[in-house]
């Protein structure tokens, strides 16, 4: 008889701009091993006022010693997790891509989930502007999405702005976020326990756990 693996439902509120989340992305995959997952990834755009074609993380209004200090701590995560990093000197508009991971969704895990792990890889690894729709369409040509799907993607009329808009696809996601009082990204939920920010690997198998009662 086989056996199965239990299941764990888990909302995640993210951003593709933060490294945070790629780092609770990874950490999040680990769970499979011992759980069938079910990720709803609640897509939140963190910095809209960010231009698409990139700005300096100094305009972030970060302490250049607590940005030192953030940094030195994301690499050391990264490197935990078998990642290589980029140095992150340039932030982005994130809206487009992750209009576009919303709209890859209809497809199925199979090329949801290339695409979203592509997006982070080319941003945070290749130092890629994930805000140049030009820089979208060949990560989604490498992922095997087809131009139907981009331009269903950025249809929205808000889809390029302005700044304080929210795009339908994404508004519900805000509103969610808004709901439990998210503050920040990552935030993991799974049932009523919610998590946030570098969450360990220990924390979010306790959480499984919890779940499942």
């Amino acid at each position: 008889m086989t056996n199965t693996k239990p299941e764990v439902k888990i909302s995640v509120i993210s951003d593709y701009i933060c490294p945070f989340c790629y780092i609770g992305h990874k950490r999040l995959e680990s769970l499979r091993e011992d759980y069938v997952l079910k990720i709803n990834w609640c897509f939140v755009e963190i910095h809209p006022e960010t231009p698409a074609e990139g700005q300096s993380v100094k305009l972030l209004n970060y302490s250049e010693d607590y940005w030192n200090e953030l940094m030195q701590n994301l690499h050391q995560m990264a490197e935990a997790e078998g990642l290589k990093l980029s140095e992150h000197t340039i932030t982005t508009n994130s809206r487009k891509a992750l209009l576009l991971a919303e709209a890859t969704k209809s497809l199925g895990a199979d090329l949801f989930y290339p695409l979203h792990e592509r997006l982070f890889e080319a941003y945070f690894v290749d130092a890629l502007n994930i805000g140049d729709e030009q820089v979208l369409r060949d990560i989604a040509a490498e992922c095997n999405i087809s131009n139907e799907i981009i331009e269903q993607a950025w249809q929205d009329p808000y889809s390029h702005g302005p700044e304080d808009s929210v795009p339908a696809p994404l508004l519900p996601y805000l509103q969610y976020a808004g709901s439990i009082q998210a503050s920040s990204v990552p935030t993991f939920v799974f049932g009523t326990e919610m998590l946030t920010g570098a969450v360990s690997k220990a924390a979010l198998k306790q959480a499984a756990k919890n779940f499942l009662g």
